[in-house]
């Protein structure tokens, strides 16, 4: 059994620890509450943006931008993959890490070769991981905007895809990020972003049938097209900032249950120690005063 000034070293250490993840769960629920703040204003302007681009397929359009014509066989991919600068967010950088990997591995096993794959990594922590496997070309890390996405950082990188894009040098980009669903929840997800997918309304809902166009719904479409891939940029930045501090808030309220619940056990094995010293002085005592 260890000495009690052991067991009150240890009950010092914890108490120190439960402090700090105590004071990093508030702080990283603090940061979850403003990023959902972030989410939630700018979904209905994402929606909507989205609604009237698929509104304009419903009549006779035709979608001339080149961003939605597929290059036919892939020879050349980029990937856009996102995780944390920081650590001490449970398995979320673990998972992103790992849904990238099966995804290089994927277009591995497809027969492209390690120059025919583009990564741009958002996150110190991916960006580390990834520096060390082999099998893509890490263009860009974006690590000094991983703790504050801004649009000009999805504009900057959506443009450049796009650019690529038109300009042949890729004929395919996915976006690998961790989607925020709740708390406790957070899904890897894998998303096409080039060439766009626009699905035709269904039926009864709004089209643009009825409303005057200008200057035509094919410019009108073509405008709206690059901005809605930087608002889509934008938008998987926050959200998985959002996941992000969602797993850390989890992972930190963990590690402070486990705390309070060592400490508990801690304090136990002390009053126990000091209860049996106190109890063999007495017996000492005893012992002495009878002979």
């Amino acid at each position: 059994m260890a000495s009690l000034k052991e067991i009150k070293g240890r009950i010092g250490s914890v108490e120190g620890t439960l402090k700090i993840t105590s004071a990093m769960k508030l702080v990283a629920s603090a940061k979850l509450h403003k990023a959902q703040m972030a989410i939630e204003s700018m979904l209905p302007y994402d929606r909507q943006l989205h609604k009237i681009m698929v509104s304009l397929l419903s009549g006779e359009t035709k979608v001339t931008t080149p961003l939605c014509h597929p290059h036919g066989e892939v020879k050349r991919v980029a990937i856009v993959t996102i995780a944390s600068n920081s650590s001490l967010c449970g398995g979320y950088n673990s998972n992103s890490l790992r849904q990238t990997t099966a995804l290089l591995h994927e277009y591995a096993a497809a027969g492209l070769t390690d120059d025919a794959i583009d990564c741009y990594v958002i996150g110190r922590k991916l960006s580390q991981s990834l520096g060390k496997l082999r099998g893509f070309n890490l263009i860009r890390d974006y690590v000094e905007k991983g703790d504050n996405p801004a649009f000009a950082t999805a504009q900057e990188l959506a443009n450049r895809l796009m650019d690529d894009y038109l300009k042949g040098r890729i004929d395919c980009v996915e976006l690998q990020y961790m989607h925020f669903k709740n708390t406790a929840s957070q899904i890897p997800t894998r998303e096409v972003f080039l060439p766009v997918q626009l699905e035709a309304p269904k039926a009864g809902e709004f089209t643009s049938a009825g409303y005057i166009i200008e200057p035509t719904p094919e410019d009108v479409l073509n405008t709206l097209i690059p901005d809605a891939l930087c608002m889509k940029i934008y938008t998987i930045m926050l959200d998985a900032q959002a996941a992000e501090h969602a797993a850390r808030t989890v992972a930190m309220q963990t590690a402070t249950d486990n705390a309070n619940e060592l400490l508990d056990e801690l304090r136990i094995l002390y009053n126990k120690g000091r209860q049996a010293a106190i109890t063999a002085e007495l017996l000492d005592i005893v012992g002495g005063s009878m002979q």
